[in-house]
């Protein structure tokens, strides 16, 4: 399955089985509500201008590129939703949704799920900090989550694993070949992925992705391979590191 950049689709649906076009049933929760801070900017990360435009526009424009995509919905922190910065808008406003950040990235997940409307069957869950996202790691976890199941997009650890004393000492070699790391999009039947949150607010539970909330309640999660461009930004080297790989093509 190729990543094609940028290809143009609109959202009229997808072909059904009988040969009509389907209604739109994704809803995609782009998470943009923390601070930055790591970066050491005065402007909010999310906001930042990467590969050609701002970070967060990458996400919302290549899901609303998407014939199965119903809505967007941008997570902001609560000082921005009633002001969003004006390129926002240079999107589909008939498939975008704003929605208010809570304490936490758990919290903000679940109030962009709320916000949802109905028609939506499968969620999507993606970090404005990975704005390289591409579209065969979409199609994949969409499809997985079609099929029943929570899917998380993630790539193989490559490097030697060691685990270190608070004295700096290493303690063990881990073992490498089972381990991945973790990536967004994350994609879920919603039904499952509302049950998984709901279950985590009544137990105090706190995560640090949506899949571990999955997890926990034993669903099936499984892993779809994901991309280097889709890295996470995360403080001031990173942005020219993203800058490169925008550029070359996986």
């Amino acid at each position: 399955m190729s990543d094609i950049v940028g290809r143009d689709r609109e959202p009229q649906g997808l072909p059904g089985a009988d040969g009509a076009a389907a209604a739109p049933d994704v809803g995609v929760v782009v998470v943009a509500a923390g601070s930055g801070s790591r970066t050491g900017a005065p402007e909010l990360k999310q906001f930042r201008w990467v590969a050609g435009k701002p970070m967060l526009l990458h996400s919302v424009q290549r899901f609303q590129a998407r014939p199965d995509v119903a809505m967007v919905v941008c997570v902001l922190p609560r000082s921005h939703v009633g002001d969003p910065p004006p390129w926002l808008f240079q999107s589909d406003l008939e498939r975008l949704l704003i929605s208010v950040g809570g304490p936490t990235r758990q919290a903000s997940v679940e109030n962009g799920l709320q916000d949802l409307p109905a028609s939506v069957n499968i969620v999507v869950v993606h970090d404005a900090a990975r704005p390289l996202v591409t579209d065969a790691t979409i199609d994949g976890v969409i499809a997985a989550a079609r099929a029943g199941h929570a899917a998380v997009a993630a790539l193989p650890v490559v490097d030697t694993l060691k685990e270190v004393g608070e004295d700096g000492h290493v303690i063990r070699t881990v073992e490498r070949t089972r381990l991945w790391r973790a990536q967004t999009p994350q994609a879920f039947p919603r039904a499952l992925l509302a049950r998984a949150h709901d279950a985590a607010r009544r137990d105090g539970v706190a995560a640090t992705d949506d899949a571990a909330l999955c997890e926990r309640l034993g669903f099936t999660v499984v892993v779809v391979r994901g991309s280097e461009r889709a890295m996470k930004i995360t403080d001031e080297t990173d942005f020219a590191r993203a800058n490169a790989l925008a550029g070359l093509v996986e």
